[in-house]
């Protein structure tokens, strides 16, 4: 059976002791699991020594989780057994690192996949890697701010009203789309508001034209949705997206947590919840500009077209 091993890491401005206690309470982790806020319908069941853990939700699954064994502010080691969507066994821990006033996080985990799911190993090493990257960061929020900064809103069934729209279209890495969004905003929001703020016709978004899991990949354009004719930059591009039935769901939080909206709609997909349209691409719609709100104040709409 493929192996399958993932491993993040993060630095916690809060004392390893501080950190270490959270992580071996099983009580707090609803509060930042990467998971559960995707599927806010799962039940949790915590043992009463909150050594434990049972869940079941309809697009997480089934399964459990059990404390094996701690060394203080050092390492925790986890049995995870998950029931549903298919039976495997994992072995997951935390290795904690004192760093001063600060604590490193390392949040590890080792399994197999089933033998006929080996055409899978690569794509799911991306998607758990990124998975643990989400909950380490509202772990690190947790921990230093006593709240995470993110909220989701499943708006279901909906429409997006379509528009012509001028934009940038780029190549990237998953991990250096952040960066690379920034700098195409900046350059597409200060040319058109200074030269056509006339000819603005709603909130900036993306298209994602694709996403390559397996290799770490993603292709975007940011767009601006305009009315008429715009003075073109080097590289710019214009375009369309019709109006069209879309399932929604909402972010409100930091810019750096989107990805949880991205994934609660991803599991839906995967789910069948919706009936995707093929033929166009998802879309997300910035209802604040990530430019010009505060880092926990951006409203966000990730709509997938359906059918």
């Amino acid at each position: 059976m493929p192996k399958l091993n993932v491993s993040e890491s993060v630095l916690i401005n809060k004392p390893v002791a501080e950190v270490f206690k959270t992580l071996n309470d099983y009580n707090t982790w609803t509060a930042w699991s990467p998971w559960v806020i995707t599927d806010p319908e799962t039940k949790v069941k915590v043992a009463s020594d909150a050594k434990s853990y049972d869940w079941e939700g309809p697009i997480s699954g089934s399964g459990g989780m059990k404390i094996t064994s701690e060394k203080e502010n050092e390492r925790i080691d986890i049995d995870l057994n998950f029931i549903k969507p298919w039976k495997s066994y994992a072995k997951v821990w935390f290795n904690l690192k004192d760093e001063g006033d600060s604590a490193r996080i390392e949040w590890g985990m080792e399994s197999k996949l089933p033998f006929f799911l080996f055409w899978m190993k690569k794509m799911m090493t991306n998607l758990l890697g990124m998975d643990y990257q989400r909950g380490l960061s509202m772990l690190k929020e947790y921990c230093e701010d006593g709240k995470v900064h993110s909220a989701l809103d499943f708006k279901g069934n909906g429409s997006f009203e379509g528009c012509d729209y001028v934009a940038f279209k780029t190549n990237t890495n998953i991990k250096g789309v952040g960066e690379a969004m920034s700098k195409d905003y900046t350059k597409l929001m200060e040319h058109v508001m200074e030269k056509h703020s006339d000819k603005v016709a709603g909130n900036p978004f993306s298209i994602y034209h694709k996403w390559d899991f397996a290799n770490g990949g993603v292709e975007y354009s940011a767009c601006m949705p305009v009315n008429g004719d715009i003075e073109m930059l080097p590289g710019m591009i214009k375009g369309s997206y019709p109006t069209t039935k879309v399932h929604t769901v909402h972010h409100k939080g930091a810019m750096h947590h989107v990805g949880n909206a991205w994934s609660a709609q991803y599991g839906r997909k995967q789910a069948k919840t919706f009936k995707i349209n093929k033929s166009l691409d998802p879309v997300e719609e910035y209802l604040n500009s990530p430019k010009d709100t505060a880092p926990y104040d951006l409203e966000a709409n990730i709509h997938f077209a359906i059918k």
